[in-house]
């Protein structure tokens, strides 16, 4: 089993907390986006009060361990690994509790190409300890805001794991992927769910708009973001998100298998 040191150092090395490759410029820009209630970075949240910039500094400070002095506005930004390995610890706890109980989980992601095999193995564990893995509104078109404009994508689910692809792509799970914050890919899973007869998702697993959308309509919700992601923090703090996981999303898939196993065997899941 990987120790909580080993994970620690595995984190810095791999550039998952510590000194990790989103900037300083790009994370202040969204929490004053955030502040300003941008659509783009509330993910589907409707924070319950007014935050202001300082507010969502200060918070990321508090969360991910980035410096919370308004003057530092350039370099890179840093997360401490400590907080990244307490909140892996209150995601392992949830998913331990989900598993007890084989409640229904919904798992998505918006970045299909570097956390799909995270989820995966997510999804295969949660599954084998008898909680059914939903998949609705599979093959459902959605219409996405990007910078380009509006875009049609296809909900899909690869090995239990939702993600957007472009439509007519065909292939390799992480082809066509495309990398989403939006959350009308979770609220169309959700209202394909309500209206069927099968259950609704007791738990939802994932990133940006999966988790902040679910956790917005009340549906339990945990998952992982990085320090231009505030509104996931937000999410916690107003009680609409149950665990949050600070580290980079964006680095190679590769390095969150230590993770993975580290998740696994806390919530007694690697069977």
């Amino acid at each position: 089993m990987l120790g909580t040191w080993a994970l620690r150092a595995h984190l810095i090395e791999a550039r998952l907390a510590g000194t990790i490759a989103t900037t300083r410029e790009q994370s202040l820009r969204r929490y004053r986006l955030f502040a300003a209630r941008d659509p783009r970075v509330l993910l589907g949240l409707d924070p319950e009060r007014d935050w202001s910039y300082g507010d969502v500094l200060r918070l990321m400070g508090q969360k991910c361990g980035i410096s919370d002095d308004p003057a530092h506005t350039s370099g890179l930004d840093v997360i401490d690994p400590d907080r990244t390995v307490a909140g892996l610890d209150a995601f392992a706890e949830r998913l331990a509790v989900a598993a007890g109980r084989r409640v229904p989980v919904l798992l998505g992601t918006g970045h299909p190409h570097r956390l799909l095999e995270f989820y995966a193995a997510l999804a295969d564990a949660l599954s084998s300890a008898g909680c059914p893995v939903l998949t609705p509104a599979h093959g459902h078109r959605v219409d996405i805001a990007t910078r380009f404009g509006v875009r049609t994508r296809v909900l899909a689910y690869v090995r239990g794991v939702a993600l957007m692809r472009e439509p007519g792509v065909r292939g390799a799970p992480a082809e066509g992927g495309v990398h989403t914050h939006s959350p009308l890919p979770v609220r169309t899973a959700l209202g394909a769910a309500a209206t069927s007869a099968g259950p609704l998702p007791g738990l939802v697993i994932g990133d940006h708009g999966w988790v902040c959308g679910a956790g917005q309509l009340g549906i339990e919700a945990i998952g992982l973001a990085d320090t231009d992601d505030p509104a996931l923090f937000v999410g916690e703090a107003e009680g609409r998100l149950s665990a949050v996981v600070p580290l980079d999303d964006a680095a190679r898939s590769v390095d969150y298998r230590p993770l993975t196993h580290y998740v696994l065997n806390r919530a007694n899941l690697s069977g």
